[in-house]
């Protein structure tokens, strides 16, 4: 039983040294870089982490800030919010002044609260609900849109390029994906498109035959889900496999290639709302090919946020001189940044002034074009 015990702790040891470096020196600047880097979307948080480490290596590349060079310590949450709880006490106990994460907007939410009591500085490049930055927290940033502004665009797409019948919408129960059916629910509610279902799904289910059938029964042309890839990949599958037509609209949390892998043929003509497309900006070619040079997948939509926020950090630590994040906080919200993502200023609760998301259509094999 020891000898079980001890390999145990040693296969703990080993996974954890696969996430974060060893070394910690007075002479770095860390950045904690928090996200899934496992489970069900581990692939958003390879975004934020591809995307954060270009920006440290590159950073670094050029002599770092104020002769020190960037330290990334990449930390997973799962996208939970108890392990983000945990890991954001591991970034305190650590001594990490600063933060580029957390991806879910429910593992962001509980882990701000602990950074802003302990004066830790946070960007998320990927948190959507506009209940995080509500609360008006000093020292939190993000570098992606809000469910408002998100949901309003699906929801204007909806009414004046669709003009649906009769539509369903469906959501994970998550504070992502229900905000996000929330404010689309309240917009077509306003322009007298009727919404005959709004439900609630449970995470990790994988039998959806129940709400198809409901579905059917209720004559729905267009169907609305808030929530990630995972699920409403099974769930446009089962419902071409049910003979279910109706076509589907969801938010970036379900603009992955596996929704594909796991939908196959039943993910074409999928309406997904993302980001803009930052590889396809002149000014990141440079960008891209260093990317393209790692072999790594510049195109996701959380990559180039990613990059973004660990350059405002080091941007302002260089500016103000200074590695105290409430300095660093305050001269935040007075600049402005030219980043992979356009020119950046934050409004006073740390969100964006200014962030645009497209409508595209995804095909089978991956891939997305915009939406007409």
């Amino acid at each position: 039983m020891l000898a079980k015990f001890t390999k145990s702790i040693i296969a703990a040891a080993m996974f954890t040294f696969a996430f974060v470096p060893s070394s910690f020196s007075a002479d770095t600047i860390k950045i904690a870089i928090v996200g899934p880097i496992t489970g069900p979307v581990a692939q958003y948080g390879k975004m934020q982490m591809d995307g954060a480490s270009m920006a440290v290596d590159q950073i670094n590349s050029k002599g770092g800030v104020n002769g020190k060079k960037l330290e990334a310590v990449l930390l997973d949450d799962v996208c939970q919010p108890k392990q983000a709880v945990a890991v954001a006490n591991k970034v305190v106990s650590r001594g990490i002044s600063f933060v580029v994460g957390h991806l879910c907007s429910g593992s962001t939410q509980p882990a701000s609260d602990i950074y802003d009591e302990e004066g830790v500085l946070m960007i998320t490049p990927a948190s959507t609900s506009p209940e995080i930055t509500k609360r008006g927290f000093e020292m939190l940033f993000r570098t992606i849109g809000l469910d408002s502004q998100q949901g309003d665009v699906a929801a204007k797409f909806i009414i004046d390029e669709i003009k649906p019948k009769r539509v369903a919408i469906i959501h994970d129960k998550q504070q992502y994906g229900q905000g996000l059916a929330e404010v689309v629910k309240k917009q077509l509610n306003a322009s007298n498109v009727k919404v005959v279902l709004f439900e609630g799904v449970t995470k990790g289910s994988n039998d959806f035959s129940a709400l198809i059938s409901k579905i059917k029964g209720l004559d729905v042309d267009f169907i609305y889900y808030g929530g990630y890839h995972p699920e409403l990949g099974l769930i446009l599958r089962q419902a071409r496999e049910r003979g279910l037509k109706s076509r589907f609209m969801g938010p970036e949390g379900v603009g992955n290639k596996d929704i594909s892998a796991i939908a196959g043929e039943a993910s074409e003509g999928l309406l997904v709302t993302l980001p803009a497309d930052f590889t396809t900006d002149p000014a990141n070619a440079g960008l891209v090919k260093a990317f393209d040079d790692k072999k790594l997948d510049s195109s996701g939509p959380f990559v180039m946020p990613s990059y973004a926020a660990v350059q405002i950090i080091a941007d302002t630590i260089a500016k103000s001189k200074s590695e105290d994040p409430y300095t660093v906080a305050k001269l935040m919200k007075k600049s402005t940044y030219q980043t992979p993502i356009g020119t950046v200023a934050f409004q006073k609760n740390g969100d964006l002034k200014a962030f645009k998301f497209i409508v595209y259509n995804w095909h089978a094999d991956g891939t997305k074009t915009p939406a007409k």
